[in-house]
């Protein structure tokens, strides 16, 4: 295909939250698996300091965990800006008064996890500038990244969620007691305590007791001032389901994933996700019956609609020993890294990493700019 033809994707990558590392290796994954037939790739680096870099597609997909350490940009290289061109956005670096090296691009695909990317804001720059940007938009985002309006807009849909209780760090300063009382009272241990505004699990603690909650707590209030503790489920599967838009109709579904951990008191944690080293299992597709299969698919879809996203999501379930079904969280960019369950999850269902990638970026060709 003649140069000239290719579509102009801006992969945005890094940013300043906890998963900058995780961006890196997502950016990586998906710079390998891009059809170079189809697309030319532009790499965007946001450094742990909040820095626009311009990245080479080669450095990119060099992104890799290495001696167990994941991959991160470095402070090195010169500022970049992001400029809106009516037809697309440009990047270009600064070099002292002057911008130079400025490229063009037609869609964004913004591989960033957590606050300061996932959430909204970007997406938000997005719409600004008039470029179109794959996945979630402004309002999406923002609830699927707050556990806490997560769950309040999922039990005010009718979908079934874990009992929570948010804490906030005023309130556990002003009045921890009080509010450990209230989770005593509300929920039934273990719990688990979680930064609302995380991702990958990075800030999470298991509370086996009422002894273990304050420090619990404590600990995911560094990572975030607001913080949900909610009620575990003891013995339940952990099933995941990834979504994909389609704009003449309803979501597609994909076969369920199933998380098992090998020992019976762990939990799927940060270093359990990106260096399993024999920690988890990922069964894709999970083994499930019929009717099973055909509810948790229904619930996933339902989910998505109604959480108003775009593009894509992960959504990730609990099913009890009885087939109870709860939907414990949606997540609007889930990993893309070798290890990750949206892709494995596509594969299974008959789309290759990059048939997917290329469907994503389509998908946000086709979607209007504005309001929607």
């Amino acid at each position: 295909m003649a140069e000239a033809t290719r579509t102009r994707v801006a992969l945005i990558f890094g940013g300043v939250s906890s998963e900058h590392d995780v961006s890196c290796l997502t950016a990586g994954g998906v710079a390998r698996a891009i059809d170079p037939e189809r697309f030319e790739v532009i790499g965007i680096g946001i450094t742990p300091s909040g820095r626009w870099v311009q990245v080479s597609g080669d450095d990119m997909a060099a992104m890799e965990v290495v001696d167990g350490r994941l991959p991160r940009l470095d402070e090195s290289r010169p500022t970049a800006l992001l400029v809106p061109t009516g037809q697309g956005g440009r990047v270009a670096t600064l070099d002292g008064a002057t911008l130079i090296d400025a490229r063009d691009f037609d869609v964004a695909f913004a591989l960033l996890h957590g606050p300061f990317g996932e959430d909204g804001t970007i997406q938000g720059l997005f719409e600004m500038y008039g470029i179109r940007y794959v996945g979630a938009g402004v309002a999406a985002s923002a609830i699927g990244m707050d556990k806490d309006l997560m769950k309040a807009g999922l039990a005010s849909a009718g979908l079934p969620t874990c009992p929570w209780v948010t804490v906030t760090a005023r309130g556990w300063a002003e009045d921890s007691e009080r509010l450990s009382r209230r989770i005593e009272d509300t929920l039934a241990f273990p719990v688990y305590v979680k930064p609302a505004r995380g991702g990958s699990s990075v800030g999470i603690s298991r509370a086996a007791t009422a002894d273990d909650l304050a420090a619990c707590v404590e600990d995911a209030l560094t990572w975030d001032p607001k913080v949900i503790v909610e009620e575990g489920f003891v013995g339940a599967r952990e099933i995941e389901l990834a979504v994909l838009d389609r704009l003449d109709g309803p979501p597609r579904v994909s076969v369920p994933g199933e998380i098992r951990m090998h020992t019976a008191d762990a939990f799927y944690d940060y270093e359990a996700k990106y260096t399993p080293d024999g920690q988890v299992d990922l069964d894709v597709p999970a083994r499930v019956s019929d009717s099973l299969l055909a509810r948790v698919q229904k619930i996933a879809a339902r989910t998505f609609r109604a959480m108003g996203v775009e593009g894509l999501s992960r959504i990730d379930l609990f099913v009890t020993p009885d087939e109870e079904v709860f939907v414990n969280e949606l997540n609007t960019m889930p990993g893309f890294t070798y290890l990750s369950m949206y892709p494995k999850l596509w594969e299974a269902s008959g789309l290759t990493y990059s048939d997917l990638i290329a469907e994503l970026i389509e998908l946000a060709l086709s979607r209007p700019m504005g309001l929607r």
